[in-house]
């Protein structure tokens, strides 16, 4: 074996899987993993470790599938994350563990997230979970939001030994990993579901279809249901669009609502009736990781797709892997191009985008170049329906109906960055709300370290 090289990670052809919506990547079997741990080099100075937004005991873990203790690897990934199957699966390892890994200075780094997910999902066919040991406390925390930072900051706090509550406002739990991450990348029933319900084992309680704002304000959850502190990690759900004409013409939609209509609502699924009127032809304005699940959704429900992004394949935001996947399966990408214009026929249905083309200018203050339209470079492009993919900022419900939560102009929420404390007392939050649109593990980040300070706080520190 070249030991400089990564144990390749088997995956469906992509002419196959561009036409279902099963798990793209099929993960490590015993014997690969194995051959994968053998490559980590157990540095006495992990730098993987520190690079790790929750801090994982990597080497650990890995010796620990050195060794073929799979239950013992979960152990020691559930003290410090309460999703491993989720991170397994949707990190950006490459910039963070694996960017810092030793073995990637002359050859490949170890592949970190895929051992993870590999002690993830053999545990929990084994029907292992790790389970938290703490003394109860008898003190009530409550957290908004079931997505990946309320999730990790419930984990944490049980962990702590406090009576924890998660409520949800849709009917089902998980947050972005349940409504915004497609089949294929993250599997529901085989993956995100069991997680959860892991914190239920632990003594979570979880109320879905109960949005914090409406049928209850945040002074109810202190005054009437007792909670003593709370955690909002109610996520960025609120779609931005362009601002150009024609916006608001049928068949042009967020990637939010494409996406759960055809995540949670099961839209990609015939024996759920729920409408996704799919165009022939799908037009996806934006380079992010959502970008790329929209457009791999909607190919896989019969579209010819392209992807116009107003820069270059180099400064395309989205994961290496997603967009290399995105390529495989026949996306195309229609790149130093942005729309400035939607077109629509007499009943203001959508027939094609106005585009012009864009060159790469001067770099800015942080050494990016931005795009400059080419006066005259104008072009139609034809198509029936457009997703809008340009990111997200967080709901102005919990702010607006809560007296002492201070936003900033972007309609995040103001947060002590060492505690995660917003400017009202008891109250903290993390993840997408007070970031705006981010990743599942700096949401996750930030949900942990949100526990640490709400333990301390409860407990007179």
């Amino acid at each position: 074996m070249d030991m400089t090289k990564k144990v390749p990670v088997r995956e469906q052809e992509p002419s196959v899987r561009a036409r279902n919506f099963d798990e793209v990547c099929l993960g490590y079997n015993d014997e690969e993993a194995l051959l994968e741990a053998s490559r980590c080099l157990s540095c006495k100075k992990p730098f993987c470790v520190e690079a790790c937004p929750v801090n994982i005991d990597i080497p650990g873990f890995i010796k620990a599938v050195k060794e073929g203790d799979v239950k013992k690897a979960g152990d020691i990934i559930a003290l410090s994350s309460s999703l491993p199957a989720v991170c397994g699966r949707v990190c950006p390892q490459e910039t963070q563990c694996e960017g810092q890994c030793v073995r990637g200075i002359k050859g490949e780094a170890v592949s970190i997230g895929k051992l993870e997910r590999y002690v993830a999902d053999t545990n929990r066919k084994a029907g292992y979970t790790a389970a938290s040991q703490a003394e109860k406390k008898h003190k009530k925390v409550a957290v908004v939001g079931s997505g990946p930072s309320g999730l990790s900051c419930a984990g944490e706090l049980l962990n702590r030994g406090y009576d924890v509550t998660v409520f949800e406002a849709l009917h089902a739990p998980g947050g972005v990993l349940t409504y915004g991450i497609p089949e294929f990348r993250l599997p529901k029933n085989d993956v995100v579901l069991p997680e959860i319900d892991n914190l239920r084992k632990n003594g979570a309680e979880i109320r879905c279809s109960v949005i914090i704002g409406k049928t209850l304000t945040l002074d109810d959850l202190f005054e009437k249901e007792g909670f003593e502190s709370v955690f909002i990690g109610s996520g960025a759900g609120l779609p931005r669009f362009m601002g150009i004409p024609n916006e608001n013409a049928n068949q042009v939609f967020s990637a939010n609502e494409f996406l759960t209509r055809a995540n949670l609502m099961k839209g990609f699924d015939d024996a759920y009736d729920t409408p996704i009127p799919m165009g022939k032809k799908v037009l996806v304005c934006g380079g992010g990781n959502v970008a790329m699940d929209a457009a791999r959704t909607a190919l896989r429900l019969g579209a010819e797709v392209h992807i116009v992004y107003r820069r270059s394949m180099e400064e395309l935001p989205a994961r290496q892997e997603e967009v290399h996947h995105a390529e495989e399966e026949g996306i195309i990408f229609d790149l130093l191009q942005n729309p400035v214009e939607i077109l629509t026929d007499e009943n203001y249905n959508v027939t094609g985008a106005k585009i012009i083309r864009m060159e790469l200018g001067e770099p800015d203050a942080s050494g990016r170049r931005s795009p400059v339209e080419i006066p005259g470079s104008e072009y139609t492009l034809d198509c029936d329906m457009i997703i809008m993919a340009l990111g997200t900022s967080p709901n102005p419900l919990i702010a607006s109906t809560t007296e002492g939560l201070e936003v900033n102009r972007r309609g995040c929420l103001v947060v002590n960055e060492e505690t995660e404390q917003t400017t009202r007392e008891g109250v903290y939050a993390g993840g997408d709300a007070v970031t705006g649109a981010a990743t599942v593990i700096l949401a996750m980040q930030a949900g942990k370290k949100a526990a640490a300070s709400i333990d301390a706080w409860l407990s007179g520190k």
